[in-house]
This record gives structure tokens, C-alpha cells and sequence, in this order.
């Protein structure tokens, strides 16, 4: 088990049945994610909620790819972790030892964020399982100094097939979906706190781009070069804006 005293974070390594603590973070901060103002604005709020000791909810970032959904959980560590927060996280397919994760931190005077990202289950996996009991509790309550803040391209964390609606019904006006979907929806309605993500458009993304390049002499230039990136990458979000900061920036002159 890492000091945290000394380390803010740690990763599950499962083959070695332990936390590797993780010193160096990334220093991602909310101030420079741009176009997800309420998301943000919610999150914090949240986050500072499950610091306090106040109530909070386990939160679900779910969206369209490169649209700052992991970023942003990560950036919580950044404004909260002088104030006893601390990160774990924990793959998908890691998501079994769960359990046993939060057996050892349970009680422990700091307040961890469980991170799962990029979090999608095919039917009957038996990680799925693990994490609801993380979530809901079994004869025990849920750790009050954990919660899980998971990111998702999908809604409800898993595939919708159209199949799956044909068993829905209509029963006296309220509809009464099949097992299938209800499956569905018993994990993703255990998240109390929902964010949705969506993809930017070029304005957004140019915005991101001369946030990246506060001192390039030449916006049209930069904003050429920024479409034409963007166009070999096949969209224009948040991530694309940082890969064309890594492609670009020694052209630019950027010591950043």
C-alpha cells in the first residue's frame, strides 16, 4: 500500500496484487479545459462536496471521444489533492479486485477517487458485477471515503442493441423496458451524477488551439494550419487540439 502522505495517486497493477504509487501526475487543471464550462462547474462542485465530508455522488463522464471527459476527472487531483484527496486507478478488466481495493483503503483518513476510464461492458461480465457492489454496497454500506468517477463513449456502459427495445412495453401510459435494458440501466442509474460530452465545434476548437498558442503573432496563419490538422485526423476535438500543439509548436517557436 503506497504512503499517501507522499504519493497522490496510485494504479492497480494486478499481476503484482498491488497499488504502484504515482508521484509524477499529470498536471492537467481544470482552468486550461475550455468549452465544458458546466461540466466543470459540476464536477468541482461534487468533488469539493466529497472532500468535506458532505454529500456527493459517484459520477459517470460519458460522450464523444477527445472531448476532455478524462482530463477533467484527472484535474480534480490537481485543485484538491492538498486537501486529502487521492486517486486509484483501476482498468476495466481490474475491475474484479475492486472489492478488495477499497477493503484496504476503507476507513483510511483520505478520500479516494476510484478512476475508471474509457469504461464499457460487454453482457455478463463479471467485472460489471464487482462494480455495482463498489457502487451500491452489499450487507455493507459503500465506503464513505470512495467514490467512483467513471468515463464512457456510452451512455449506459454498454451495447444497445435495437433488439433490445422490442421487449419494452406500454403499461397503463408508463413504459416497462425488457431484462435486457433494465440490465442496462442498473448500472449506469448508480451513478448519481451525470455528464454528457459533446463533439466541438471548429469555433471550439480554435479556441483550444490559441489557448495552446497564446503568443503566435499570426491567428489566421495558426487557425490554417489548426483546420488542415484537424482534417487529417478526421475531427476536431479537445485532443486533436493538443496533438496539433505537439505537432506544431516547435515551428512555432513554443518553449511550452
Amino acid at each position: 500500500m503506497p504512503d499517501w502522505k507522499h504519493y497522490p495517486a496510485a494504479i492497480w497493477r494486478p499481476r503484482t496484487e498491488r497499488l504502484r504509487g504515482v508521484r509524477d501526475v499529470d498536471p492537467v487543471h481544470p482552468d486550461q479545459l475550455l468549452g465544458i464550462e458546466t461540466q466543470k462547474a459540476r464536477l468541482l462542485e461534487n468533488t469539493r462536496r466529497f472532500v468535506d465530508g458532505r454529500g456527493c455522488n459517484n459520477a459517470l463522464l460519458w460522450g464523444s471521444r477527445g472531448t476532455g471527459k478524462s482530463a477533467l476527472v484527472k484535474s480534480m487531483l490537481n485543485v484538491f489533492s492538498g486537501q486529502g484527496l487521492r486517486m486509484i486507478q483501476v482498468d476495466r478488466d481490474d475491475l474484479l479486485d475492486l472489492p478488495e481495493i477499497v477493503d484496504e483503503i476503507r476507513g483510511d483518513s483520505h478520500r479516494f477517487v476510484v478512476f475508471c476510464d474509457d469504461l464499457t461492458f460487454a453482457r455478463g461480465e463479471p467485472g460489471y458485477r464487482a462494480l455495482k457492489t463498489v457502487l451500491d454496497g452489499s450487507i455493507e454500506r459503500p465506503a464513505a471515503n470512495v467514490a467512483v468517477y467513471a468515463t464512457s463513449n456510452r451512455r449506459h456502459l454498454m451495447p444497445e442493441p435495437a433488439d433490445d427495445n422490442r421487449a419494452s412495453r406500454l403499461v397503463e401510459g408508463e413504459i416497462h423496458h425488457g431484462d435486457a435494458v433494465e440490465e442496462r440501466l442498473s448500472l449506469s442509474d448508480r451513478f448519481g451524477l451525470w455528464l454528457s460530452f459533446y463533439p466541438l465545434k471548429m469555433d471550439g476548437y480554435l479556441a483550444i488551439v490559441d489557448s495552446l498558442f497564446p503568443d503566435y503573432p499570426d491567428r489566421l496563419a495558426l487557425h490554417d494550419e489548426a483546420r488542415a490538422f484537424a482534417r487529417t485526423r478526421g475531427g476536431h476535438s479537445g485532443r486533436t487540439a493538443r496533438q496539433f500543439f505537439n505537432h506544431f509548436r516547435d515551428r512555432a517557436g513554443s518553449t511550452d
